[in-house]
């Protein structure tokens, strides 16, 4: 994935989804799972996975929405070249033996990631001669590939070999500045040499919609299938923000690169936002892979928002707290799911669950008061979480009852005196909004309990 910084996407955020009457009701059952990522893109025979980072599978919140939600994982960056070979045959495999255990034991594919890569390198692969480093590329492969055969699904070979921009050229970097152009090539014949079972993916940024840096990925992969080298898949990483939106030739792109007779797979998704502009994106990439046959699967770039690398972008389905914000509820729909997850994941008490409803108590020109009501589950809860996400231009004056924190238009509201539940009691908070000409209701989400 690409280390240079993204823009932060405009806070104004389209309200039309999220109109309602003046007396609303919404309820989110937080423990009525009968559909979730995975399972709603398995029955469209795809896979919805997520990168990983093996330092937070100790996280039971971490953990538990992974192991409900997704059923393909991506190490973020356990299998890069400075992760796996910091100094010369010498490789280390820890970390993504971690990530690759805890996703057999569940049943999960696995995406490698990733093999030839410009970024991420040991200060001693740059230093190499010609001869020398095109010995290294493909002992790294080998050596790699070897240790996890029979477990990848598919791998990026080569990852970002191409310049942003017009031209079209490819990338400098040692391997290309050193090996040109046919380092890619000599990649792919090694790796399929190493692993004849597992796909073979060109991975790239910026080539989501047809332009320079796509046309010149194309013709290459294009190439590469007349000829013979071995190709399976090419990677989109559809990294979005509002300078650069998921482009509206984003299905012609996917099916074009599909017509060469390769997989094309969604392998970085992130979308910078909140609320129903973020959520209306995120559905139009699913729509986009659906509509496509040979678009095999989709990955977010990480399972919350408070690890992610664009984390104040807020790119990501789960909000800091887990909780399901309203793209995922747009993803779950789009892929035709009906379940709506748990909201939180295992947060360290085993059946703790609780419903949310929202009612309207009174309204005036300018403004209305809105209830929320907590109800825990079959269990005992001692506290609880609630996202809300009010429409453009409304501003909340006051909160009671609750302790909120702000995300652009989404607030996590969590208890403050009243998060200790008994089994089936309720509780409520409660908020005054100013209208600012606009009085849609907020979209409720997920309750999440402890």
């Amino acid at each position: 994935m690409p280390k240079v910084l993204p823009r932060r996407t405009a806070g104004a955020f389209a309200s039309a989804l999220l109109a309602a009457t003046m007396v609303t009701a919404l309820s989110h059952n937080a423990t009525a799972a009968d559909d979730t990522l995975g399972s709603a893109a398995a029955a469209k025979g795809r896979y919805f996975g997520t990168a990983v980072t093996a330092s937070h599978l100790g996280e039971s919140a971490y953990a538990g929405t992974l192991d409900r939600e997704f059923n393909a994982v991506t190490p973020e960056n356990e299998m890069k070249w400075d992760a796996t070979e910091p100094s010369r045959n010498t490789f280390t495999f820890g970390s993504a033996d971690q990530i690759v255990s805890h996703a057999q034991s569940k049943g999960m594919k696995i995406r490698g990631h990733t093999l030839v890569w410009y970024s991420q390198l040991p200060s001693w692969v740059s230093g190499l001669g010609a001869t020398d480093l095109r010995t290294a590329m493909n002992n790294h492969i080998t050596q790699v590939m070897q240790h996890y055969k029979g477990k990848i699904y598919a791998w990026d070979v080569v990852n970002e070999a191409f310049q942003d921009g017009s031209s079209g050229a490819r990338r400098s970097s040692p391997f290309q500045d050193k090996l040109g152009n046919g380092f890619i090539e000599e990649a792919f014949r090694t790796a399929r040499s190493v692993d004849p079972d597992a796909k073979l993916c060109y991975n790239d940024y910026n080539t989501d919609g047809v332009n320079a840096k796509s046309n010149a990925v194309y013709n290459m992969v294009k190439d590469f299938k007349a000829r013979g080298v071995p190709i399976d898949c090419v990677g989109f990483q559809s990294h979005f923000n509002s300078a650069s939106p998921v482009p509206s030739d984003y299905q012609a792109n996917l099916q074009r690169f599909a017509d060469l007779g390769v997989d094309v797979q969604i392998t970085e998704l992130d979308i910078e936002g909140s609320g129903t502009a973020q959520a209306t994106n995120y559905a139009n990439v699913v729509k986009a892979c659906l509509a496509v046959t040979r678009c095999t699967g989709m990955t977010v770039w990480g399972i919350t928002d408070k690890y992610s690398w664009r984390s104040s972008g807020t790119p990501l389905v789960f909000d800091s707290n887990y909780g399901e914000k309203p793209a995922y509820t747009a993803v779950l729909t789009t892929l035709g799911g009906t379940g709506s997850g748990d909201g939180g994941g295992d947060n360290g008490n085993p059946g703790a669950a609780c419903t949310v409803a929202y009612a309207r108590t009174s309204d005036w020109n300018d403004g209305y008061n809105g209830e929320v009501t907590v109800t825990a589950g079959a269990a005992p809860i001692t506290g609880w979480s609630v996202t809300l996400t009010f429409p453009s231009g409304q501003k909340v004056s006051a909160l009671w009852n609750g302790s909120p924190t702000w995300t652009g238009d989404v607030a996590t509201v969590r208890s403050t005196y009243n998060g200790s539940l008994a089994a089936g009691a309720s509780t409520s908070f409660g908020f005054t909004v100013m209208k600012n000409g606009n009085s849609a209701a907020p979209a409720l989400g997920a309750c999440t309990a402890s």
